[in-house]
């Protein structure tokens, strides 16, 4: 989840029965275990997070949102083997030739399918090709509303939106300095506005003005531009993202995130008081990660 310039760099994300929680230095998971008992597992971020491509503009979003990936993999393996008692690893190469089988299906539904919609529009219909590549935007927003709206109707996927709300209400209630008890945490909102929702729905709409003023291409450069330029596009949304998280006071910003705010509406549900105790729990234990890491490296003298 993009991190924001003016607060802690913390960020969620849902796994199966349970949250993951990273810091700038930890990353902490809490899962249910069959037993109904929260376990937790921590471990340190790799260098990555310490090294300067974190500072470079445009290029750190691609890279934090690619190891992002990775780690919401691995978090959803960890969860998964607790509550089935297995023991089977993901990671090295079998963990990205997930992730790169994940991203080629996401890439061809949401860039190539459309592209090749608006083509055959073109043909069909005998449109004007900028009326095409707007056509192929808006199909492209169709279908982001439209998956996201059919899988959280899949019970089990509904159950990891609740505990993405848990999430994002973990973090909302420590931002606003409250107690992080159940209690108190489920009185807060289920948007966030750091949300990997936002940064999806922001490459989508970033997509539609730059494809649109590419005017009419070949066939070929038609579906090559949407590859090429995906990079850019990702880049542009990660900083869009951190730069209005970074202004929420402004009023022109807070009306500028109103639709990523609105699309979190289907990535999220109401969780239960058992669901926040567990974001609770991989909140407090990455903070507690994150505070001794911090002690060894920064001794007091």
């Amino acid at each position: 989840m993009p991190e924001s310039l003016s607060l802690p760099n913390y960020g969620g994300q849902a796994v199966i029965e349970g949250v993951m929680m990273r810091g700038s230095q930890a990353v902490a998971i809490a899962m249910r275990a069959p037993n109904r008992e929260i376990v937790l597992h921590t471990e340190a971020l790799g260098s990555l997070y310490k090294s300067r491509i974190k500072q470079i503009p445009f290029l750190r979003g691609l890279v934090m949102l690619w190891d992002a990936l990775g780690l919401g993999m691995r978090a959803l393996t960890i969860s998964a083997n607790t509550q089935t008692g297995e023991d089977e690893k993901l990671e090295g190469p079998a963990l990205y030739l997930t992730l790169g089988v994940s991203l080629a299906f996401g890439i061809g539904l949401f860039f190539l399918a459309p592209a090749l919609a608006s083509l055959l529009t073109n043909q069909l219909l005998n449109w004007n090709p900028w009326w095409g590549n707007l056509a192929e935007g808006v199909i492209r927003l169709g279908l982001l509303i439209g998956y996201l709206l059919l899988i959280g109707r899949i019970e089990d996927i509904a159950r990891v939106f609740a505990y993405h709300g848990a999430e994002h209400k973990t973090i909302n209630a420590f931002e606003a300095g409250a107690a992080l008890t159940p209690e108190s945490v489920g009185q807060f909102p289920l948007e966030h506005t750091r949300c990997g929702t936002s940064f999806l729905l922001t490459v989508v709409i970033l997509s539609i003005l730059l494809f649109s003023l590419l005017g009419p291409l070949p066939p070929f450069w038609h579906f090559a531009s949407r590859l090429l330029m995906l990079p850019l596009l990702a880049g542009v949304a990660y900083e869009y993202i951190r730069w209005t998280a970074a202004h929420l006071k402004n009023p022109v910003v807070r009306w500028l995130i109103k639709p990523n705010l609105a699309l979190q509406r289907l990535t999220t549900r109401e969780p239960s008081p058992e669901m926040l105790e567990v974001a609770i729990a991989a909140f407090q234990e990455m903070r507690k990660s994150e505070l001794a890491k911090q002690f060894v490296e920064n001794p007091v003298k």
